[in-house]
């Protein structure tokens, strides 16, 4: 028997590594030969690369009476979606971009609901105003469902918004990518392919390759990656370009895949052929991202948790406010409204 370690700290659920099994489909598209491939140096003309990553927080579960007599569940939920703009050369300082917190109010969805505006005793704190918005369903757990949808959503959008859009059919990207997008996480539903936009997954909760295949993830190099591969999921709703990439090498007590990130962008649903964007993007990926890696002294989930995703993660945590004092307002507010001493 061996056993080695996941690298990730025992209170992030889940850890790095849980592979589940995977029962859709995966092709080859850029060669034939499952081998490793090494990483290509950055294009001058890339210019920008925008880190995108979203946060959520409830802040308060409530029960909720409207004025024609229905009553039901509802949540004060706060999010933040923003985005960090970096020179992948170096050249210029790196800079925050929409960093601000946004306030729902998710309600079951048959009570009639107002805006929520919390007004400070002190203006230098601020007014909290919490947009109502329907919840899918009367289940506890809608409010905190909803929140998460909202986030999700702006999060694309943010992301397309700020990536090259480089046509999937087009066969000559050379002059194209001037903007590449890194999404924090696997990348949603979208209708319309296109944008040099690519999820990145820091953990590994599903094992797409089979057991021949796997032993390569720990063979890689830093910032060398597998060949480019097609997935069809099982429901065959999802659809997506994906490789993996090694960020470091793995301790001699980690496990094999410690260091290793998989990569996403969309994909059409038949595997016609390779848009050049998407090898392009593949070829660089293993270069950007290993200077944008964490270190473990400094992040508990280096690599994968990159240095402009930290920053931004700590900037939208600011952006939120205390959630101690936010919790105080609303009952002091509650209590107003009601004419009770708090």
């Amino acid at each position: 028997m061996r056993i080695r370690l996941d690298p990730w700290p025992v209170d992030i659920e889940g850890g790095q590594l849980s592979l589940q099994r995977f029962d859709g489909e995966l092709i080859d598209l850029e060669t034939p030969r499952w081998a490793a491939i090494p990483p290509r140096p950055l294009p001058p003309r890339l210019h920008t690369v925008h880190v995108v990553d979203g946060k959520r927080r409830m802040e308060s579960r409530v029960f909720v009476e409207d004025e024609r007599g229905g009553s039901g569940i509802g949540g004060f939920g706060a999010y933040v979606v923003g985005a960090v703009n970096l020179c992948p050369h170096g050249s210029r300082p790196a800079t925050l971009t929409d960093v601000k917190a946004r306030r729902l109010l998710a309600h079951a969805p048959d009570l009639r609901v107002d805006p929520y505006r919390l007004s400070p005793r002190d203006p230098h704190t601020g007014r909290l105003e919490y947009q109502p918005i329907r919840a899918d369903s009367a289940d506890p757990l809608a409010p905190l469902h909803k929140l998460q949808s909202v986030m999700l959503q702006e999060e694309q959008e943010l992301s397309h918004g700020l990536a090259s859009a480089v046509p999937f059919d087009e066969m000559d990207t050379r002059e194209a990518l001037t903007a590449l997008t890194l999404q924090d996480g696997p990348l949603r539903r979208r209708s319309n392919l296109g944008g040099a936009v690519v999820g990145y997954v820091k953990t590994m909760q599903t094992q797409y390759l089979p057991p021949d295949r796997v032993g390569l993830l720990s063979e890689l190099k830093p910032g060398e990656r597998t060949p480019i591969m097609h997935l069809t999921s099982q429901t065959g709703k999802t659809t997506r370009f994906i490789w993996y990439v090694r960020l470091c090498e793995a301790a001699f007590y980690q496990h094999p895949m410690s260091g290793v990130m998989r990569l996403e962008m969309y994909a059409p649903e038949e595997p016609d052929f390779l848009p050049p964007i998407v090898r392009e993007v593949a070829g660089l990926s293993g270069t950007l991202l290993c200077r944008l890696a964490s270190q473990a002294h400094k992040d508990p989930r280096a690599p994968q948790n990159l240095i402009p995703t930290a920053a931004l993660e700590q900037a939208m945590t600011r952006a939120m406010g205390s959630a101690d004092l936010v919790s105080r307002r609303l009952r002091a507010h509650i209590a107003r409204e009601l004419g009770v001493a708090s």
